[in-house]
């Protein structure tokens, strides 16, 4: 899907809570090891998915010292919103100063609906209706006690500024999106935690619908994994990206710059969208960037990225994402850890 007129990335910005809870507690309280994730982020008692994606979102800012009120499109992507009814959006456009001559809204596609805003704000700027438009992909993933996922289940996420090419750090050459009705994991209304379908989880889901959506855009542009500098996919664990990886013809060393999840866990929306922060923080001019993420329900939105000389100018403007891996406080008591996942409630 190409836009009429070139967009690209022109900014971003990243964020992950410095509190780390290791799974290896997890094993304790349960009395099973579940998953190759040996510690996951999560969110301090004072934070949400709001408030992560505004410090995010002002960091893309502050990295190009871009007047928030040329923001037209404020989009948040997210499962894990504090409102069920009220938009994250709205807030976030406020906080920056973008309001009020900004459309805003929220996203939910599990863990691709920040890769579906991304894919909106670059036709928001194609179409000519915008000049540039921000997209943001933030959770605080959510479990429930002794499932699997609580092995995982991170938070995070990172923002996108979209502009017209000539501006970007980073041109969007080509964009594809595939979706099925595959029901691997949900949740119905009034339940606190989301189901996961067991056996659709991995190759009816993750794999058939990353797989399709990595080849049809490769077939679409004419390209294969060598003529790829990076790769970065949906990371619900270690294992995943890495086997979908190599599967398509990549080397460990063209994903390991986005693959964040040995570090923090899933943080679902935010998940790919941190992966490319990540891996536009070490890029370089010409190199050619494959994203691909994944939403349960189920569907992969898929990109091509060549990044530009404008990309030295934003180094070291703000703190990569590398250094919020090493910016951390342990949290290894599980009633605290339960307090701040909000799964225990006073009151």
């Amino acid at each position: 899907m190409k836009q009429q007129i070139p967009v690209g990335i022109i900014s971003y910005g990243c964020y992950i809570p410095r509190y780390r809870f290791k799974t290896s507690v997890l094993s304790e309280v349960w009395g099973e090891s579940l998953g190759p994730i040996p510690e996951l982020s999560i969110p301090g008692p004072d934070e949400d998915t709001i408030t992560m994606a505004i410090e995010a979102s002002s960091m893309a800012l502050r990295k190009i010292g871009l007047d928030p009120k040329k923001i037209r499109a404020v989009w948040v992507g997210t499962e894990s919103k504090p409102y069920a009814v009220k938009p994250s959006s709205t807030i976030v456009a406020e906080a920056i100063g973008a309001t009020p001559d900004v459309s805003a809204a929220d996203f939910e596609f599990a863990c691709k609906a920040g890769t579906e805003a991304m894919q909106t704000a670059a036709a928001f700027v194609g179409s000519g209706m915008a000049e540039y438009a921000l997209a943001i992909g933030m959770d605080t993933a959510q479990s429930k006690p002794g499932d699997t996922l609580e092995f995982t289940a991170g938070a995070g996420g990172a923002a996108f500024i979209f502009g017209k090419k000539e501006e970007s750090i980073a041109w969007l050459e080509e964009s594809y999106s595939y979706v099925t009705d595959t029901p691997d994991f949900f949740r119905r209304a009034n339940l606190p935690f989301p189901e996961h379908g067991g056996r659709f989880t991995g190759e009816p889901a993750y794999f058939t619908h990353l797989l399709s959506a990595a080849r049809k855009i490769m077939e679409i542009t004419g390209l294969s994994a060598k003529d790829f500098d990076y790769a970065v996919f949906h990371q619900p664990n270690p294992k995943f990206p890495s086997l979908a990886g190599k599967m398509l013809g990549f080397k460990p060393e063209q994903i390991e710059p986005g693959l964040l999840s040995p570090y923090i866990g899933n943080t679902y929306a935010g998940s790919s969208l941190i992966g490319m922060a990540a891996t536009l923080d070490v890029a370089k001019p010409g190199q050619r960037i494959l994203m691909v993420s994944f939403g349960s329900g189920a569907g992969s939105d898929a990109f091509v990225f060549t990044v530009t000389d404008k990309i030295e100018a934003l180094k070291g403007k703000t703190p990569p994402v590398k250094s919020y891996l090493n910016r951390r406080k342990e949290v290894n008591d599980y009633g605290l850890y339960a307090i701040f996942q909000k799964k225990i409630k006073r009151g």
